[in-house]
């Protein structure tokens, strides 16, 4: 790890000049042989900016340049996983130190102070009554069997699925990073966080194969592509009810657009469809960055030795509350 952590800065300290100047001048997105823009690359989608909008800057859609600033450096001290306020149960939350934290430092480009663009107000629109009941019986199914088993725990405790970087992309809080490779036919995106691969077919209406049946689920869900002029869009159904992104029920219907910019831009959004779980749909706008770094094997299963901390946890609470239970 310590040879590959000096390899890494070595590359940035040689590469970081490059990127910045890079970045002062725009440049026309390149293109494949077959004369569609080209999305391949490693992309990072690190940032501060929040999904939603925060309550105290209702109303303003985007910050100037300033409040950019100050926004970040309040951000980053609140952040930051080095601070000992707050007392010892404060101090386990914030786990690692911060060096291990791969947030972001930076709002996105275009200033906007929410990932959500629509509705206007940067929210996710509220639950239906039908999703209401089901993130309720959810709760109570964690309140009552919160570790019986590690099936009872998260997607992303299991090592199966974090949200970072599979479908949809959306920021966490390290591993930031996806790569995209590119076909006529075919593209592949690579998930840092926890190294899922959505292989993607694009115009697959057309080469006459169908998607699947109705009846089969997957945890990224079934998607295809097609493009509308340089944007790629990508189509995504047939989601596992385990999934859930944001309270999302299994008929999920999800549109992420890719367009890329220039070179070094990558822009990303989506929009949720799900009347099941919301009463409107909702899309995000997320641009992503060209990062010259390289994406490093996410070994999550195989050191994934926190699970069976959480659930012989899990056995000495009962014991104790066993044990004072008798006591009485």
């Amino acid at each position: 790890m310590i040879h590959r952590f000096l390899a890494m800065m070595i590359m940035i300290m040689f590469l970081a000049p490059a990127v910045i100047a890079g970045q002062t001048k725009a440049s026309a997105p390149p293109r494949m042989p077959d004369g569609k823009p080209d999305l391949q690359g490693t992309w990072s989608f690190a940032t501060i900016t929040p999904l939603e909008r925060p309550l105290e800057l209702a109303g303003k859609e985007f910050f100037t340049e300033q409040e950019a600033a100050d926004y970040e450096n309040r951000r980053i001290g609140e952040l930051n996983a080095d601070r000992r306020d707050g007392g010892a149960e404060a101090d386990v939350t914030r786990a690692y130190n911060d060096f291990w934290w791969d947030r972001g430092t930076k709002v996105v480009v275009t200033r906007r102070t929410s990932l959500v663009v629509d509705p206007p107000n940067g929210q996710i629109p509220s639950l239906t009554q039908a999703g209401e009941k089901r993130a309720a019986e959810r709760a109570e199914a964690r309140r009552m069997h919160p570790a019986d088993g590690p099936e009872d725990r998260s997607l992303g405790e299991r090592c199966i699925l974090l949200q970072a970087g599979g479908a949809p992309i959306v920021p966490t809080v390290y591993n930031n990073n996806a790569q995209l490779f590119q076909t006529p036919d075919h593209i592949v995106i690579v998930s840092e966080m926890i190294h899922e691969a959505r292989i993607i077919p694009i115009n697959r209406p057309l080469d006459g194969r169908p998607g699947l049946p109705n009846n089969v689920r997957q945890w990224l869900g079934d998607s295809h592509g097609h493009w509308e002029g340089d944007t790629l869009v990508v189509e995504t159904t047939n989601f596992t009810g385990k999934t859930a992104f944001r309270g999302a029920s299994e008929n999920l219907h999800l549109t992420e657009r890719f367009t890329r910019v220039d070179e070094d831009t990558l822009l990303y959004d989506f929009t949720v469809d799900d009347p099941e779980s919301f009463i409107k749909p909702w899309r995000v706008e997320l641009p992503l960055w060209k990062n010259p770094e390289l994406i490093y094997e996410y070994a999550c299963h195989e050191g994934n030795s926190g699970m069976a901390g959480i659930l012989t946890g899990a056995r000495t609470a009962e014991k104790e509350a066993a044990a004072k239970q008798d006591a009485r």
